[in-house]
């Protein structure tokens, strides 16, 4: 694992730890098929994911930032995709409410495993909705994603229940089905995004809300590029988007590139792995 070229880009500045929320993928497979990516014909080298995985952790810790390891629930293979297990603001956590039964399970254990991290609330959402998988917290509000898996309805709830403004966007490429596969929050003002998996009228509300945004292309995105977590300062991504890893530090932060290739079978990457605990 390395900071490519970093050294050619201003240096980022400091920024204080985050906490994330990570599950081994312990028990990783691809059994069914649930998004586009899914192919269970195809096999899967169990050891080689745990090895990506494990290179996504090492690289939070790297940078000074907490993970916090959830232990993996036997039949529940895409446990090990965190973000989707709900969104943590100022304390509180709506638990997420998956629409497909295969990851259902995975809303208990969830809730058991992150009940004892000193959250002033947790409660399960009353509509379909897939966590930091359709909902990116950028500065004072909340992005939100519908189109393929959360219920349109949950945005007013998320919105509610963290008393913040949620910007509702709609998705129409299957192959991005989660807002966090398409569009990146890369620090306060400033994200990467693909026009093409998005409704005309969403393309324009981004346009006017982020006029600096990272335009990024259609091979960006299925390289899973835009599946990033960044702290403000450092950007984790997966190899393969080359250009939009050049356009990032082009904007004065530091990229870690890391190969993601068996994780990305089951249509995630690095953020899909990474549920930011924010108290």
């Amino acid at each position: 694992m390395a900071l490519a070229a970093a050294s050619r880009y201003p240096a980022p500045a400091l920024v204080a730890p985050r906490t994330y929320v990570m599950c081994p993928p312990t028990h990783f497979a691809v059994t069914y098929r649930i998004n586009p990516w899914m192919r269970p014909d195809i096999p899967v080298r169990a050891g080689r994911a745990f090895e990506q995985w494990r290179r996504i952790e090492d690289a939070y810790l790297t940078e000074g930032h907490v993970v916090i390891p959830v232990r993996p629930a036997p039949g529940m293979p895409d446990m090990v995709f965190a973000a989707n297990a709900g969104i943590v603001i100022d304390g509180r956590m709506l638990l997420a409410r998956f629409r497909y039964p295969q990851r259902a399970g995975e809303e208990g254990a969830f809730r058991a495993a992150l009940s004892g991290l000193g959250l002033r609330d947790v409660t399960q959402a009353g509509h379909v909705n897939e966590g930091e998988g359709d909902y990116l917290k950028a500065g004072p509000l909340i992005l939100g994603a519908s189109g393929f898996r959360t219920d349109r309805r949950a945005h007013d709830e998320v919105a509610e229940f963290f008393g913040r403004p949620v910007v509702a966007l709609e998705l129409v490429d299957a192959r991005f089905y989660h807002l966090d596969t398409a569009l990146a929050v890369l620090r306060s003002g400033l994200v990467a995004y693909w026009p093409g998996a998005f409704s005309a009228p969403s393309t324009a509300v981004l346009a006017e809300l982020f006029p600096d945004a990272i335009i990024a292309t259609e091979a960006d995105a299925i390289a899973f590029g835009l599946n990033a977590c960044s702290d403000g300062a450092t950007v984790v991504m997966a190899s393969g988007a080359p250009a939009l890893a050049a356009a990032i530090r082009d904007r004065g932060l530091a990229v870690v590139e890391l190969d993601t290739s068996e994780l990305q079978k089951a249509g995630g990457s690095v953020k899909c792995c990474t549920l930011e605990i924010r108290c």
